[in-house]
């Protein structure tokens, strides 16, 4: 469980591109000690740049700003890779009212041709829907490709911070299904005080890298209470997600979170970063205590991405209802993992 945390610590990961090992080990260790004790933190001293963020903003409010049926003609679900549109109430977690946003998911671009893509063992990688707009997919494409590149950094990062080889990650890297989601949340005053602009989930890849533009998110500390993580200056928000959950037994928890009702228009940027889709996670030996179980059964990280995407979304939950698709085998239920988890399985 995380600590009583109050708010988010601010690591500079500048050192992480240092040449000097103790440099890097030591903003690993700062990375650590936040994954441990809240499972959120903030990073500054990365190397995107403000203009990369700027032109990513405004390519992206000019494509929410469209007409709704020109919207739809990205519809994720006319998509075989799970990317486009996503209306206001596609995505609805279990038990939760509808999420009042909008969106627009990009994962990798992988080529139809692509070995993994033709014998449909990976169904969330393939070729991305992108609207009809160069400009759109060049600003996007440019953003996910940064990102993606800060992302394997902070995978060393994480290594280190666990007494891992800093490449340990790196061959789970090849060819990640990692996404990004352009989101919208309106401004709706008379909306009713209890609907969320997303309701309280966990992560369910390695970890998130976020750029929100404006306050909304919350986080939920040990003792049940939610606790605002606002934007700062230049940074991103990063949270433990599923995967580093179950490689580490635990040792890092995916943290609870949600966006409450919206007080500004907000967007927001998530890139949720993936391993290999074939990556089988289970928890790793040094971090299950002599004489116990390990707390999680191997799984394969592309199906859980897959199994707990497919529990949310409108479109593939008809699809399983028309018995069209299926759940991977063994696909744990949504809340399967975090605080969520943990309160599910507490006596009553």
């Amino acid at each position: 469980m995380p600590s009583n945390f109050k708010s988010l610590p601010i690591v500079d990961i500048s050192g992480l591109y240092s040449a000097d090992a103790d440099t890097r080990k030591r903003v690993a260790a700062e990375i650590g000690a936040a994954a441990r004790d809240s499972g959120f933190l903030y990073v500054v001293g990365h190397p995107i740049e403000q203009a990369t963020r700027d032109r990513l903003l405004d390519v992206t409010r000019k494509f929410f700003s469209r007409p709704i049926d020109t919207k739809m003609k990205s519809y994720i679900g006319l998509s075989k890779s799970h990317s486009g549109y996503v209306p206001p109430g596609e995505e609805v977690f279990y038990g939760q009212k509808p999420d009042r946003k909008e969106a627009f998911d990009v994962s990798l671009d992988v080529p139809a041709d692509d070995p993994d893509v033709l014998s449909g063992r990976a169904p969330m990688l393939g070729p991305v829907q992108w609207p009809d707009d160069p400009e759109f997919k060049s600003a996007v494409g440019r953003y996910y490709d940064d990102v993606s590149e800060l992302a394997r950094t902070l995978f060393g990062g994480f290594a280190l911070a666990l007494d891992l080889p800093e490449n340990y990650f790196e061959p789970h890297l090849t060819k990640p299904p990692s996404q990004l989601r352009l989101i919208h949340y309106p401004y709706a005053p008379d909306a009713p005080a209890d609907e969320p602009g997303i309701g309280a989930h966990t992560d369910y890849e390695c970890f998130t890298i976020l750029w929100p533009t404006a306050p909304g998110l919350e986080v939920m500390n040990g003792a049940g209470e939610w606790i605002d993580a606002p934007p700062i200056e230049g940074g991103f928000v990063i949270n433990i997600g599923d995967m580093l959950e179950a490689w580490t037994n635990a040792t890092f928890v995916a943290t609870s979170h949600r966006v409450r009702k919206v007080k500004e228009e907000r967007y927001s940027f998530p890139y949720f970063a993936a391993c290999d889709y074939h990556t089988v996670v289970e928890p790793l030996s040094q971090f299950i205590p002599p004489g116990e179980k390990p707390k999680f059964e191997p799984l394969v990280a592309g199906d859980h991405l897959l199994a707990q995407t497919a529990q949310t979304f409108q479109y593939l939950k008809n699809r399983i209802e028309a018995g069209t698709f299926r759940l991977p085998e063994g696909a744990r239920k949504l809340s399967s993992f975090g605080q969520e988890a943990i309160h599910a399985s507490a006596p009553r």
